[in-house]
């Protein structure tokens, strides 16, 4: 059997992925229900398709987004560097022409061959043979999953429930902070 790495999903996340697999030589078989299949908030074939706001944020090195894209830009990050080349004037936040973004994201993947586009919904059937093979399966798929896949994944997981979280609104454990130097107020 020929060796890859599957990633399901090919918005942001799963697009980012694949094209650092494939920097280390590994092939990569990228699944993406789109065209096939669309959800209401996608409008567009391509991938890493953003549907909420086109801003990433802030650009500046004296907060954390700032630091992150930059650590990003360092490490090679495919989308950093798209957002970067489609930009559009923002002040000091990293906005992208969201159109011009998708299909820059998606001609890069394209043209990579270590990366094969596969263009269909992943069914239980098709992640739990994945998951027989001892395929190496990342799964990255966030609010916009179909319905067969998310039921798929939760009979996987045997969690009933899943949960996207909005990085602008982390979840942080009162376990995990640090009260010598946090301000607590009730």
């Amino acid at each position: 059997m020929e060796k890859h790495i599957n990633v399901i999903g090919g918005g942001l996340a799963g697009s980012e992925a694949a094209y650092q697999i494939a920097k280390k030589g590994i092939k990569v078989r990228l699944y993406e229900m789109k065209p096939n299949k669309y959800t209401p908030a996608h409008s567009n074939k391509n991938l890493a398709e953003i549907v909420c706001s086109n801003s990433f944020k802030s650009n500046l090195l004296t907060n954390a987004c700032g630091v992150l894209k930059e650590e990003l830009r360092l490490l090679d990050s495919l989308l950093i560097k798209i957002a970067d080349k489609t930009s559009v004037p923002a002040g000091q936040a990293l906005a992208v022409d969201r159109e011009e973004f998708s299909k820059v994201v998606t001609q890069e993947i394209k043209s990579n061959s270590l990366i094969e586009i596969i263009n269909e919904e992943v069914t239980e059937e098709k992640l739990t043979k994945m998951i027989q093979n001892n395929e190496i399966t990342i799964i990255a798929t966030g609010p916009l999953t179909s319905e067969n896949l998310a039921k798929a994944i939760s009979k996987i997981t045997g969690e009933e429930k899943l949960y996207f979280y909005d990085a602008a609104a982390p979840i942080v454990s009162k376990e995990s902070i640090n009260f010598d130097i946090a301000f607590f107020r009730k």
